[in-house]
């Protein structure tokens, strides 16, 4: 009896031992939180320039709101990506004068993003968000899109996020009798 007992014993020492795994934990596959920049001329629809930042904070969720101060004289607008509490965007909006954008303070040059070299458009599924929509401006956002579509980078954040919503807002930093060739187009996208 102790001869079986004993050959059972090695028997479930051995068979726990070959169900043990030996692997390391699994990596955390979740991929950072970053938000693309873009910025586009309102007259010409050309690629300005962008930035691209990764924040610490976690979301799936991007939805942008937006502080303003109206341009009596000196006004200013602040995009904010309500998840984290954090601005995307800030700058002056004169009243018969130019503003500046105050952050982010630098910017990639466009010539800095890879663009793809290929016949093909791609548009986002959904719709594009229009943060403060302009009524009495013309507000083409297949234009606006055209312009950055082919970028490396935006192909990269509509893979990452297929059902991502793409925000656009019309930076007029002069206002009043404002020179639309200092308007731009600002897309926000989230990875």
């Amino acid at each position: 009896m102790k001869k079986i007992l004993f050959i059972l014993f090695i028997f479930v020492s051995l068979f726990s031992s070959c169900t043990e795994e030996n692997s390391t934990p699994a990596e955390n596959t979740t991929q950072p939180n970053k938000v693309l920049l873009l910025k586009v001329d309102y007259l010409t629809n050309t690629f300005q320039g962008g930035k691209e930042t990764t924040y610490t904070e976690n979301s799936n969720s991007f939805t942008i709101s937006h502080q303003s101060v109206p341009a009596v004289d000196f006004g200013n607008i602040k995009l904010k990506y309500n998840e984290i509490n954090q601005i995307l965007f800030d700058g002056d909006i004169i009243w018969m004068g130019l503003g500046q954008i105050h952050y982010p303070q630098s910017m990639l040059a466009a010539n800095q993003f890879e663009a793809l070299l290929t016949n093909d458009v791609v548009f986002p599924t959904t719709n594009f968000h229009h943060i403060l929509p302009e009524p009495n401006l013309s507000n083409n956002y297949n234009q606006v899109w055209m312009a950055v579509q082919n970028l490396v980078k935006v192909r990269q954040y509509l893979i990452s996020n297929p059902t991502g919503v793409v925000h656009l807002y019309l930076y007029t930093p002069s206002v009043g009798i404002g020179n639309p060739a200092d308007w731009k187009w600002i897309i926000l996208m989230k990875n």
